[in-house]
Protein backbone atom coordinates (compact mmCIF):
# COMPACT_ATOMS: atom_id res chain seq x y z
CA UNK A 1 0.00 0.00 0.00
CA UNK A 2 1.40 3.43 -0.80
CA UNK A 3 3.03 5.32 2.06
CA UNK A 4 0.66 8.27 1.65
CA UNK A 5 -2.51 6.15 2.02
CA UNK A 6 -3.12 7.51 5.51
CA UNK A 7 -3.74 5.59 8.71
CA UNK A 8 -5.64 2.44 7.74
CA UNK A 9 -6.55 1.71 11.37
CA UNK A 10 -8.66 4.62 12.43
CA UNK A 11 -7.06 7.79 11.06
CA UNK A 12 -9.30 10.61 9.87
CA UNK A 13 -8.85 9.96 6.14
CA UNK A 14 -10.54 7.47 3.83
CA UNK A 15 -9.32 3.89 3.99
CA UNK A 16 -7.74 2.08 1.08
CA UNK A 17 -8.07 -1.55 0.11
CA UNK A 18 -5.94 -3.28 -2.53
CA UNK A 19 -8.09 -4.58 -5.45
CA UNK A 20 -5.21 -5.12 -7.87
CA UNK A 21 -5.43 -1.38 -8.56
CA UNK A 22 -5.81 1.45 -6.08
CA UNK A 23 -9.38 1.95 -4.93
CA UNK A 24 -10.36 4.47 -2.32
CA UNK A 25 -13.21 3.38 -0.02
CA UNK A 26 -14.54 6.22 2.08
CA UNK A 27 -15.37 4.77 5.53
CA UNK A 28 -15.46 8.01 7.46
CA UNK A 29 -17.69 8.25 10.48
CA UNK A 30 -18.39 4.98 12.24
CA UNK A 31 -16.82 2.20 10.13
CA UNK A 32 -19.05 -0.87 9.99
CA UNK A 33 -21.32 -2.91 7.74
CA UNK A 34 -23.39 0.08 6.59
CA UNK A 35 -20.37 2.28 5.88
CA UNK A 36 -18.64 -0.48 3.91
CA UNK A 37 -21.82 -1.25 1.95
CA UNK A 38 -22.29 2.43 1.11
CA UNK A 39 -18.68 2.75 0.00
CA UNK A 40 -18.83 -0.32 -2.28
CA UNK A 41 -22.16 0.83 -3.76
CA UNK A 42 -20.65 4.24 -4.51
CA UNK A 43 -17.59 2.65 -6.14
CA UNK A 44 -19.80 0.53 -8.41
CA UNK A 45 -22.17 3.40 -9.14
CA UNK A 46 -19.51 5.80 -10.36
CA UNK A 47 -17.62 3.15 -12.30
CA UNK A 48 -14.53 2.75 -10.12
CA UNK A 49 -15.61 -0.86 -9.60
CA UNK A 50 -16.57 -2.12 -13.05
CA UNK A 51 -18.96 -4.98 -13.77
CA UNK A 52 -17.19 -8.31 -13.28
CA UNK A 53 -14.49 -6.91 -10.97
CA UNK A 54 -13.44 -9.52 -8.38
CA UNK A 55 -13.59 -8.35 -4.77
CA UNK A 56 -11.12 -9.50 -2.12
CA UNK A 57 -12.10 -12.32 0.18
CA UNK A 58 -13.85 -11.29 3.37
CA UNK A 59 -10.70 -12.20 5.33
CA UNK A 60 -8.42 -10.09 3.12
CA UNK A 61 -10.69 -7.05 3.05
CA UNK A 62 -11.32 -7.22 6.79
CA UNK A 63 -7.58 -7.29 7.41
CA UNK A 64 -6.87 -4.38 5.06
CA UNK A 65 -9.65 -2.17 6.43
CA UNK A 66 -9.29 -3.11 10.08
CA UNK A 67 -12.83 -4.50 10.32
CA UNK A 68 -14.22 -7.72 11.72
CA UNK A 69 -14.58 -10.46 9.11
CA UNK A 70 -18.25 -10.90 10.00
CA UNK A 71 -18.80 -7.22 9.28
CA UNK A 72 -17.40 -7.56 5.77
CA UNK A 73 -19.35 -10.79 5.16
CA UNK A 74 -22.59 -9.10 6.24
CA UNK A 75 -21.92 -6.16 3.89
CA UNK A 76 -21.25 -8.53 0.99
CA UNK A 77 -24.43 -10.51 1.70
CA UNK A 78 -26.53 -7.34 1.74
CA UNK A 79 -25.10 -6.15 -1.60
CA UNK A 80 -25.68 -9.59 -3.15
CA UNK A 81 -29.32 -9.44 -2.03
CA UNK A 82 -29.66 -5.97 -3.59
CA UNK A 83 -28.20 -7.14 -6.88
CA UNK A 84 -24.96 -5.14 -6.70
CA UNK A 85 -22.69 -8.19 -6.22
CA UNK A 86 -22.67 -11.82 -7.34
CA UNK A 87 -21.30 -14.55 -5.09
CA UNK A 88 -20.63 -18.03 -6.48
CA UNK A 89 -18.94 -20.96 -4.78
CA UNK A 90 -15.44 -21.34 -6.12
CA UNK A 91 -15.35 -18.07 -8.08
CA UNK A 92 -15.47 -15.50 -5.31
CA UNK A 93 -17.52 -12.32 -5.14
CA UNK A 94 -17.84 -10.08 -8.20
CA UNK A 95 -19.52 -6.84 -9.12
CA UNK A 96 -22.81 -7.54 -10.90
CA UNK A 97 -23.30 -6.70 -14.56
CA UNK A 98 -25.07 -3.36 -14.31
CA UNK A 99 -24.21 -0.07 -16.04
CA UNK A 100 -22.31 2.41 -13.92
CA UNK A 101 -23.86 5.67 -12.85
CA UNK A 102 -21.81 8.72 -13.57
CA UNK A 103 -21.31 12.14 -12.05
CA UNK A 104 -23.98 11.55 -9.39
CA UNK A 105 -26.74 11.25 -12.02
CA UNK A 106 -29.22 8.36 -12.06
CA UNK A 107 -28.74 7.69 -15.76
CA UNK A 108 -26.11 5.10 -16.65
CA UNK A 109 -25.62 5.85 -20.29
CA UNK A 110 -28.21 5.53 -23.01
CA UNK A 111 -29.93 2.76 -24.88
CA UNK A 112 -29.85 2.89 -28.69
CA UNK A 113 -33.30 4.51 -28.72
CA UNK A 114 -32.02 7.31 -26.48
CA UNK A 115 -33.73 6.24 -23.26
CA UNK A 116 -31.79 6.44 -20.02
CA UNK A 117 -30.51 3.19 -18.52
CA UNK A 118 -31.44 2.99 -14.87
CA UNK A 119 -30.62 0.47 -12.16
CA UNK A 120 -33.93 -1.40 -12.38
CA UNK A 121 -34.70 -1.83 -16.06
CA UNK A 122 -38.15 -3.10 -17.07
CA UNK A 123 -38.11 -1.86 -20.65
CA UNK A 124 -39.20 -4.61 -23.06
CA UNK A 125 -37.35 -6.10 -25.99
CA UNK A 126 -34.23 -7.73 -24.53
CA UNK A 127 -33.79 -11.14 -22.86
CA UNK A 128 -31.82 -11.70 -19.68
CA UNK A 129 -28.33 -11.41 -21.14
CA UNK A 130 -26.81 -12.99 -18.03
CA UNK A 131 -28.51 -16.22 -19.19
CA UNK A 132 -26.63 -16.29 -22.48
CA UNK A 133 -25.07 -19.79 -22.69
CA UNK A 134 -21.51 -18.61 -22.99
CA UNK A 135 -19.75 -21.91 -22.35
CA UNK A 136 -22.01 -23.93 -24.68
CA UNK A 137 -21.77 -21.24 -27.35
CA UNK A 138 -17.97 -21.23 -27.05
CA UNK A 139 -17.80 -25.01 -27.34
CA UNK A 140 -20.09 -24.90 -30.38
CA UNK A 141 -17.89 -22.20 -31.92
CA UNK A 142 -14.74 -24.26 -31.41
CA UNK A 143 -16.30 -27.39 -32.91
CA UNK A 144 -17.77 -25.47 -35.84
CA UNK A 145 -14.51 -23.73 -36.66
CA UNK A 146 -12.52 -26.95 -36.37
CA UNK A 147 -14.85 -28.74 -38.79
CA UNK A 148 -15.37 -25.92 -41.26
CA UNK A 149 -13.63 -26.38 -44.61
CA UNK A 150 -11.35 -23.58 -45.73
CA UNK A 151 -13.89 -22.53 -48.33
CA UNK A 152 -16.42 -21.67 -45.61
CA UNK A 153 -14.24 -18.69 -44.68
CA UNK A 154 -14.40 -17.19 -48.16
CA UNK A 155 -17.12 -14.91 -49.52
CA UNK A 156 -20.34 -16.91 -48.95
CA UNK A 157 -23.60 -17.04 -50.80
CA UNK A 158 -25.47 -13.81 -49.89
CA UNK A 159 -28.29 -16.03 -48.62
CA UNK A 160 -25.96 -17.45 -45.97
CA UNK A 161 -24.10 -20.69 -45.39
CA UNK A 162 -25.96 -23.73 -46.77
CA UNK A 163 -25.48 -25.71 -43.56
CA UNK A 164 -27.12 -23.07 -41.38
CA UNK A 165 -30.00 -22.63 -43.81
CA UNK A 166 -30.61 -26.39 -43.81
CA UNK A 167 -30.51 -26.53 -40.00
CA UNK A 168 -32.91 -23.61 -39.78
CA UNK A 169 -35.32 -25.16 -42.28
CA UNK A 170 -35.48 -28.28 -40.11
CA UNK A 171 -35.89 -26.32 -36.87
CA UNK A 172 -38.52 -23.92 -38.18
CA UNK A 173 -40.59 -26.76 -39.61
CA UNK A 174 -40.48 -28.63 -36.31
CA UNK A 175 -40.88 -25.75 -33.85
CA UNK A 176 -42.89 -23.13 -35.76
CA UNK A 177 -44.61 -25.07 -38.57
CA UNK A 178 -42.82 -23.03 -41.26
CA UNK A 179 -42.87 -24.62 -44.73
CA UNK A 180 -39.60 -23.83 -46.48
CA UNK A 181 -36.49 -25.41 -47.87
CA UNK A 182 -33.00 -24.05 -47.38
CA UNK A 183 -32.97 -22.44 -50.82
CA UNK A 184 -35.62 -19.90 -49.79
CA UNK A 185 -33.96 -18.79 -46.53
CA UNK A 186 -31.82 -15.64 -46.37
CA UNK A 187 -29.66 -15.05 -43.28
CA UNK A 188 -29.82 -11.42 -42.19
CA UNK A 189 -28.01 -9.25 -39.67
CA UNK A 190 -31.12 -8.83 -37.50
CA UNK A 191 -34.81 -8.31 -38.21
CA UNK A 192 -34.21 -4.64 -39.00
CA UNK A 193 -32.16 -5.65 -42.03
CA UNK A 194 -34.76 -8.21 -43.10
CA UNK A 195 -37.45 -5.52 -43.05
CA UNK A 196 -35.13 -3.07 -44.83
CA UNK A 197 -34.51 -5.59 -47.64
CA UNK A 198 -38.22 -6.32 -48.08
CA UNK A 199 -39.18 -2.64 -48.04
CA UNK A 200 -36.51 -1.82 -50.62
CA UNK A 201 -37.62 -4.61 -52.92
CA UNK A 202 -41.25 -3.51 -52.65
CA UNK A 203 -40.27 0.07 -53.45
CA UNK A 204 -38.36 -1.09 -56.51
CA UNK A 205 -41.59 -2.74 -57.65
CA UNK A 206 -43.46 0.57 -57.40
CA UNK A 207 -45.09 -0.15 -54.05
CA UNK A 208 -46.11 2.95 -52.08
CA UNK A 209 -47.66 1.84 -48.76
CA UNK A 210 -47.14 -0.76 -46.06
CA UNK A 211 -49.75 -1.23 -43.35
CA UNK A 212 -48.48 -1.66 -39.79
CA UNK A 213 -50.26 -2.47 -36.55
CA UNK A 214 -51.27 0.70 -34.73
CA UNK A 215 -49.02 -0.28 -31.82
CA UNK A 216 -45.53 -1.48 -32.72
CA UNK A 217 -41.85 -0.59 -32.70
CA UNK A 218 -41.14 2.96 -33.92
CA UNK A 219 -37.88 1.68 -35.44
CA UNK A 220 -39.81 -0.47 -37.90
CA UNK A 221 -41.78 2.52 -39.12
CA UNK A 222 -38.52 4.44 -39.61
CA UNK A 223 -37.06 1.59 -41.67
CA UNK A 224 -40.11 1.56 -43.92
CA UNK A 225 -40.01 5.34 -44.31
CA UNK A 226 -36.29 5.23 -45.15
CA UNK A 227 -37.15 2.97 -48.09
CA UNK A 228 -39.47 5.66 -49.42
CA UNK A 229 -42.72 3.99 -48.42
CA UNK A 230 -45.66 5.39 -46.47
CA UNK A 231 -47.27 3.56 -43.56
CA UNK A 232 -50.92 3.24 -42.59
CA UNK A 233 -51.96 2.12 -39.12
CA UNK A 234 -54.28 -0.87 -38.61
CA UNK A 235 -56.12 -0.93 -35.25
CA UNK A 236 -55.58 -3.90 -32.92
CA UNK A 237 -58.26 -5.37 -30.64
CA UNK A 238 -58.72 -8.64 -28.73
CA UNK A 239 -58.55 -10.67 -31.97
CA UNK A 240 -55.39 -8.97 -33.16
CA UNK A 241 -54.98 -6.60 -36.09
CA UNK A 242 -58.18 -5.42 -37.81
CA UNK A 243 -57.13 -6.88 -41.14
CA UNK A 244 -60.68 -6.36 -42.40
CA UNK A 245 -59.79 -2.66 -42.67
CA UNK A 246 -56.93 -3.23 -45.12
CA UNK A 247 -57.55 -1.57 -48.47
CA UNK A 248 -55.03 -0.53 -51.09
CA UNK A 249 -51.79 -1.26 -49.22
CA UNK A 250 -49.02 -3.15 -51.00
CA UNK A 251 -48.03 -5.11 -47.89
CA UNK A 252 -48.80 -5.45 -44.19
CA UNK A 253 -46.38 -6.05 -41.31
CA UNK A 254 -47.90 -8.29 -38.63
CA UNK A 255 -46.90 -9.96 -35.36
CA UNK A 256 -49.59 -12.68 -35.51
CA UNK A 257 -48.34 -15.13 -32.87
CA UNK A 258 -48.00 -12.49 -30.12
CA UNK A 259 -48.76 -8.91 -31.06
CA UNK A 260 -46.17 -6.45 -29.83
CA UNK A 261 -46.83 -4.81 -27.47
CA UNK A 262 -50.52 -5.59 -26.83
CA UNK A 263 -49.86 -9.33 -26.44
CA UNK A 264 -52.84 -10.75 -28.36
CA UNK A 265 -52.71 -13.45 -31.04
CA UNK A 266 -54.29 -12.98 -34.44
CA UNK A 267 -57.53 -14.99 -34.37
CA UNK A 268 -58.19 -17.85 -36.79
CA UNK A 269 -60.93 -15.82 -38.45
CA UNK A 270 -58.59 -12.93 -39.13
CA UNK A 271 -55.73 -15.18 -40.24
CA UNK A 272 -58.01 -16.55 -42.95
CA UNK A 273 -59.21 -13.04 -43.76
CA UNK A 274 -55.76 -11.55 -44.27
CA UNK A 275 -54.71 -14.51 -46.43
CA UNK A 276 -57.78 -14.01 -48.63
CA UNK A 277 -56.99 -10.29 -48.88
CA UNK A 278 -53.38 -10.95 -49.90
CA UNK A 279 -54.36 -13.51 -52.50
CA UNK A 280 -57.02 -11.20 -53.96
CA UNK A 281 -54.84 -8.07 -54.10
CA UNK A 282 -51.35 -9.53 -54.64
CA UNK A 283 -50.10 -7.83 -51.47
CA UNK A 284 -47.23 -9.21 -49.40
CA UNK A 285 -47.70 -10.39 -45.80
CA UNK A 286 -44.61 -9.76 -43.63
CA UNK A 287 -44.64 -11.96 -40.52
CA UNK A 288 -42.46 -10.85 -37.60
CA UNK A 289 -42.18 -13.96 -35.38
CA UNK A 290 -40.03 -12.20 -32.82
CA UNK A 291 -40.72 -14.35 -29.72
CA UNK A 292 -42.58 -17.38 -31.04
CA UNK A 293 -40.64 -19.82 -28.82
CA UNK A 294 -41.90 -18.33 -25.57
CA UNK A 295 -45.42 -19.45 -24.66
CA UNK A 296 -46.59 -20.39 -21.17
CA UNK A 297 -50.33 -20.85 -20.62
CA UNK A 298 -51.54 -21.65 -24.11
CA UNK A 299 -50.82 -23.91 -27.03
CA UNK A 300 -48.17 -22.67 -29.47
CA UNK A 301 -49.52 -20.51 -32.28
CA UNK A 302 -48.14 -21.77 -35.59
CA UNK A 303 -46.57 -19.37 -38.04
CA UNK A 304 -48.93 -17.67 -40.48
CA UNK A 305 -46.48 -18.64 -43.23
CA UNK A 306 -47.47 -22.29 -42.82
CA UNK A 307 -50.86 -21.52 -44.38
CA UNK A 308 -49.53 -19.71 -47.47
CA UNK A 309 -45.77 -19.87 -48.16
CA UNK A 310 -46.29 -18.07 -51.47
CA UNK A 311 -47.89 -15.02 -49.79
CA UNK A 312 -45.90 -14.63 -46.57
CA UNK A 313 -42.35 -13.44 -45.96
CA UNK A 314 -41.51 -14.99 -42.59
CA UNK A 315 -38.84 -13.41 -40.36
CA UNK A 316 -37.39 -14.88 -37.19
CA UNK A 317 -34.49 -13.84 -35.01
CA UNK A 318 -32.05 -14.97 -32.32
CA UNK A 319 -32.38 -11.62 -30.55
CA UNK A 320 -34.95 -12.85 -27.99
CA UNK A 321 -33.93 -16.49 -27.73
CA UNK A 322 -30.17 -15.84 -27.44
CA UNK A 323 -29.00 -12.21 -27.64
CA UNK A 324 -29.50 -9.25 -29.98
CA UNK A 325 -25.77 -8.63 -30.09
CA UNK A 326 -25.29 -11.75 -32.23
CA UNK A 327 -26.92 -9.95 -35.16
CA UNK A 328 -28.61 -13.07 -36.50
CA UNK A 329 -32.03 -13.32 -38.15
CA UNK A 330 -33.58 -15.35 -40.95
CA UNK A 331 -35.99 -14.45 -43.69
CA UNK A 332 -38.04 -17.14 -45.44
CA UNK A 333 -38.95 -15.62 -48.80
CA UNK A 334 -41.87 -16.44 -51.08
CA UNK A 335 -40.53 -17.84 -54.38
CA UNK A 336 -41.51 -14.76 -56.37
CA UNK A 337 -39.52 -12.47 -54.07
CA UNK A 338 -36.37 -14.51 -53.45
CA UNK A 339 -34.09 -13.37 -56.28
CA UNK A 340 -34.76 -9.67 -55.65
CA UNK A 341 -34.16 -10.05 -51.89
CA UNK A 342 -30.89 -11.90 -52.51
CA UNK A 343 -29.68 -9.11 -54.84
CA UNK A 344 -30.66 -6.51 -52.24
CA UNK A 345 -28.77 -8.43 -49.54
CA UNK A 346 -25.67 -8.61 -51.72
CA UNK A 347 -25.76 -4.85 -52.26
CA UNK A 348 -26.55 -4.12 -48.61
CA UNK A 349 -23.65 -5.90 -46.91
CA UNK A 350 -22.66 -8.89 -49.02
CA UNK A 351 -23.28 -11.44 -46.26
CA UNK A 352 -23.85 -11.86 -42.54
CA UNK A 353 -20.87 -12.83 -40.36
CA UNK A 354 -19.57 -16.32 -41.17
CA UNK A 355 -18.35 -17.20 -37.65
CA UNK A 356 -21.76 -16.46 -36.15
CA UNK A 357 -23.44 -18.56 -38.85
CA UNK A 358 -21.12 -21.51 -38.31
CA UNK A 359 -21.69 -21.39 -34.57
CA UNK A 360 -25.47 -21.12 -34.78
CA UNK A 361 -25.59 -24.10 -37.15
CA UNK A 362 -23.62 -26.21 -34.69
CA UNK A 363 -25.73 -24.90 -31.80
CA UNK A 364 -28.89 -26.00 -33.58
CA UNK A 365 -27.62 -29.39 -34.71
CA UNK A 366 -26.19 -30.48 -31.35
CA UNK A 367 -29.45 -29.69 -29.52
CA UNK A 368 -28.07 -26.86 -27.40
CA UNK A 369 -30.46 -24.32 -28.95
CA UNK A 370 -33.54 -26.34 -28.02
CA UNK A 371 -32.21 -26.98 -24.53
CA UNK A 372 -31.42 -23.30 -23.98
CA UNK A 373 -34.87 -22.22 -25.18
CA UNK A 374 -36.58 -24.72 -22.85
CA UNK A 375 -34.58 -23.50 -19.87
CA UNK A 376 -35.17 -19.86 -20.72
CA UNK A 377 -38.90 -20.51 -21.20
CA UNK A 378 -39.11 -22.01 -17.70
CA UNK A 379 -37.11 -19.18 -16.13
CA UNK A 380 -39.16 -16.47 -17.84
CA UNK A 381 -42.43 -18.14 -16.88
CA UNK A 382 -41.31 -18.06 -13.25
CA UNK A 383 -40.40 -14.41 -13.59
CA UNK A 384 -43.78 -13.61 -15.09
CA UNK A 385 -45.52 -15.50 -12.28
CA UNK A 386 -43.51 -13.59 -9.67
CA UNK A 387 -44.48 -10.29 -11.30
CA UNK A 388 -48.17 -11.22 -11.35
CA UNK A 389 -47.98 -12.43 -7.74
CA UNK A 390 -46.43 -9.12 -6.72
CA UNK A 391 -49.30 -7.21 -8.33
CA UNK A 392 -51.82 -9.43 -6.54
CA UNK A 393 -50.09 -9.36 -3.15
CA UNK A 394 -49.95 -5.59 -3.15
CA UNK A 395 -53.56 -5.30 -4.35
CA UNK A 396 -52.48 -2.82 -7.01
CA UNK A 397 -55.19 -1.26 -9.19
CA UNK A 398 -53.36 -2.39 -12.35
CA UNK A 399 -54.84 -4.95 -14.73
CA UNK A 400 -52.30 -7.26 -16.50
CA UNK A 401 -52.84 -8.32 -20.12
CA UNK A 402 -50.99 -10.38 -22.72
CA UNK A 403 -49.57 -12.73 -20.10
CA UNK A 404 -49.85 -16.05 -21.98
CA UNK A 405 -46.64 -15.72 -23.98
CA UNK A 406 -43.65 -13.53 -24.74
CA UNK A 407 -41.24 -11.54 -22.63
CA UNK A 408 -43.44 -8.71 -21.39
CA UNK A 409 -46.75 -7.95 -19.67
CA UNK A 410 -49.07 -5.05 -20.40
CA UNK A 411 -50.44 -3.38 -17.25
CA UNK A 412 -53.44 -1.10 -17.63
CA UNK A 413 -53.34 1.91 -15.32
CA UNK A 414 -56.46 3.14 -13.52
CA UNK A 415 -56.08 6.69 -14.84
CA UNK A 416 -57.07 6.43 -18.51
CA UNK A 417 -55.02 9.16 -20.15
CA UNK A 418 -51.69 9.49 -21.93
CA UNK A 419 -50.78 12.30 -19.54
CA UNK A 420 -51.24 10.02 -16.51
CA UNK A 421 -49.11 7.36 -18.20
CA UNK A 422 -46.33 9.85 -18.85
CA UNK A 423 -46.46 11.03 -15.24
CA UNK A 424 -45.94 7.47 -13.96
CA UNK A 425 -43.07 6.77 -16.36
CA UNK A 426 -41.26 9.99 -15.45
CA UNK A 427 -41.76 9.41 -11.74
CA UNK A 428 -40.23 5.94 -12.11
CA UNK A 429 -36.97 7.38 -13.42
CA UNK A 430 -36.61 9.36 -10.21
CA UNK A 431 -36.72 6.02 -8.38
CA UNK A 432 -34.03 4.55 -10.67
CA UNK A 433 -36.64 2.40 -12.49
CA UNK A 434 -36.89 2.31 -16.29
CA UNK A 435 -40.47 1.84 -17.52
CA UNK A 436 -42.07 2.29 -20.93
CA UNK A 437 -45.60 3.53 -21.55
CA UNK A 438 -47.87 2.05 -24.17
CA UNK A 439 -48.13 5.39 -25.98
CA UNK A 440 -44.45 5.05 -26.98
CA UNK A 441 -45.50 2.35 -29.45
CA UNK A 442 -48.60 3.99 -30.88
CA UNK A 443 -48.79 4.79 -34.62
CA UNK A 444 -48.97 7.73 -34.80
CA UNK A 445 -48.43 9.06 -31.25
CA UNK A 446 -51.67 10.39 -29.78
CA UNK A 447 -51.34 12.70 -26.75
CA UNK A 448 -55.12 12.61 -26.32
CA UNK A 449 -55.42 8.80 -26.22
CA UNK A 450 -57.78 7.57 -23.50
CA UNK A 451 -55.61 4.53 -22.73
CA UNK A 452 -52.87 4.39 -20.13
CA UNK A 453 -50.69 1.32 -19.68
CA UNK A 454 -47.17 0.20 -18.89
CA UNK A 455 -45.29 -2.34 -21.03
CA UNK A 456 -43.32 -4.28 -18.41
CA UNK A 457 -40.41 -6.29 -19.79
CA UNK A 458 -39.58 -8.81 -17.08
CA UNK A 459 -36.56 -10.42 -18.77
CA UNK A 460 -34.06 -7.57 -18.85
CA UNK A 461 -33.04 -7.47 -15.15
CA UNK A 462 -30.31 -10.09 -14.57
CA UNK A 463 -31.43 -13.18 -12.70
CA UNK A 464 -29.41 -12.45 -9.57
CA UNK A 465 -31.03 -9.01 -9.27
CA UNK A 466 -34.60 -9.82 -10.30
CA UNK A 467 -36.02 -10.04 -6.78
CA UNK A 468 -34.54 -6.67 -5.82
CA UNK A 469 -35.83 -5.16 -9.07
CA UNK A 470 -39.32 -6.57 -8.49
CA UNK A 471 -39.38 -5.23 -4.93
CA UNK A 472 -38.37 -1.81 -6.19
CA UNK A 473 -41.06 -1.88 -8.87
CA UNK A 474 -43.74 -3.00 -6.40
CA UNK A 475 -42.81 -0.29 -3.92
CA UNK A 476 -42.91 2.38 -6.59
CA UNK A 477 -46.24 1.27 -8.08
CA UNK A 478 -47.82 1.05 -4.63
CA UNK A 479 -46.98 4.68 -4.04
CA UNK A 480 -47.54 5.95 -7.59
CA UNK A 481 -50.95 4.33 -8.12
CA UNK A 482 -52.27 5.34 -4.72
CA UNK A 483 -52.14 9.03 -5.62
Amino acid sequence: MPDDAGDDRGGPGPRRAEFGVDLLLDLRGAPGRKALGDALRAAARDGRLHAGAVLPSTRTLASELGLARNTVAAAYEQLVAEGWLISRQGSGTRVADHPALGAGLPARGRDPDGSARLRFDFTPGTPDLSRFPRERWQRAARRALARAPHGALSYPDPRGLPGLREALAEYLARARGVRADAEHIVICSGFTQALHLLAGVLRSRDATRIAVEDHGLPRHRRVIAAAGLDTTAVPVDREGARVDLLAGEDAVLLTPAHQFPLGVALSSRRRLGVLRWARRTGALLIEDDYDGEFRYDRQPVAALQADAPDLVAYAGTASKSLAPGLGLAWLVCPPGLLSDVVRAKEVSDGHTGVFEQLTLEEFLRCGDYDQHVRRARLAYRRRRNDLLAMLTDRSLPAVPRGIGAGLHVLIDLPARSAEAETTVVRAATRHDIALTGLSHYRTPPDPDASVAALVIGYTRPPGHGYRAALDALGGFLTTALAR
